[in-house]
């Protein structure tokens, strides 16, 4: 039997294999994060059914969907099959109607153990427009400070011991600055990057008072962080990360010497910076790049670029809560560590 199921009720299934049986490129606008695309119309049998729907009727729309897909059932079965092995199954449409109906029966009928999301991917997505409408449930502990510094390094290592942390540039795919991009590939859209950030969240709901993020601008690419979460960051806890120009610019040149022929990203890239650095410091830069030069490249570009843009202390300020120089050995890490249990009495932090 079929069961429908609540979006609150998601987080509840647990081996279950999520299936997005809209089309691709509704799925490709945005999804349940980790759910498999098995559409039951391609873009254009879609276009085509709604257009008979509105031109039309209902009913025919209906009448060729049902041609459509009739002869998919089988192949669909087959493809949800081998993904789901003995695992159940939670389908969604739209808005939860004839697309997932159908299919779910047919799922039904062959003995596997079938959800259906009520609403679809429409209430899903209407959960969380409304979640990030109201107040962020979390303190924000935000940390700060200069290029090359370390601090997602840092919050890696809180997070592998349990920490909230949250990654907006691993969630956006994006490092939030004009060589941001580089090495990553595509940035996931809009409704996508606050579904990622949604799961995030929701994971830490029941069990933590704070989260832990990276300072970031409002924009980190071509996605925004939504204003509650925004808010937050600047209302929050503020721990400030310094280290010395030569050990952020040996973090810098690593970074990006570890991706595959990173040149002629960076050209491009810097041709952004083109009207704040000139074009004797652009030319100076290409020329580093040139003769692979990354260790000079580094200095010039957070010595005269990067720190006077966003102007962090490189030392102990009484303007923040906390001040961590990031030095080689572990005294760091349990200096934010000691910080963060002190000031959230936690004691020890659950796994």
């Amino acid at each position: 039997m079929v069961q429908e199921i609540s979006v609150e009720e998601i987080t509840s299934l647990e081996n279950t294999v999520f299936i997005d049986v809209r089309s691709q490129k509704e799925f490709l606008e945005g999804t349940i994060p980790g759910a498999y695309n098995i559409p039951l119309f391609d873009n254009e049998e879609r276009a085509e059914i709604g257009t008979i729907y509105t031109q039309e009727s209902p009913k025919k729309a209906a009448e060729l969907g049902l041609q459509i897909a009739s002869s998919k059932l089988p192949y669909l079965y087959k493809q949800v099959e081998v993904l789901a092995g003995k695992s159940p199954v939670m389908l969604f449409c739209w808005r939860g109607g004839m697309r997932s109906k159908s299919l779910a029966v047919i799922l039904d009928l062959m003995g596997l153990s079938v959800y259906r999301l009520r609403g679809g991917y429409k209430a899903y997505r209407h959960a969380i427009v409304e979640f990030f409408d109201q107040e962020f449930p979390f303190h924000v502990v935000v940390l700060k400070g200069n290029t090359g510094t370390g601090k997602t390094e840092i919050l890696k290592q809180l997070k592998d011991e349990g920490y909230p942390v949250i990654d907006l540039e691993g969630l956006s795919n994006n490092r939030g600055s004009v060589f941001g991009h580089i090495g990553l590939g595509s940035q996931p859209t809009q409704k996508q990057f606050e579904s990622l950030l949604y799961q995030e969240i929701s994971g830490y709901l029941s069990r933590y008072s704070y989260v832990l993020l990276e300072c970031e601008s409002k924009r980190i690419g071509r996605v925004t962080i939504p204003s509650a979460v925004y808010t937050a960051m600047q209302e929050g806890t503020q721990i400030l990360i310094y280290d010395s120009p030569d050990r952020r610019i040996h973090r810098l040149v690593k970074e990006y010497t570890d991706m595959l022929d990173p040149d002629d990203d960076l050209k491009k890239a810097l041709e952004r910076l083109k009207k704040r650095i000139g074009k004797a410091g652009l030319a100076e830069l290409l020329e580093m790049l040139e003769k692979k030069d990354y260790a000079g490249f580094s200095r010039k570009i957070i010595l005269e670029y990067y720190d006077p843009l966003y102007g962090y202390p490189n030392e102990n300020s009484d303007s923040y809560d906390l001040c961590v120089l990031h030095n080689p050995s572990q005294d760091a890490l349990q200096k934010i560590k000691n910080f963060l249990d002190e000031r959230f009495n936690l004691g020890t932090i659950p796994k």
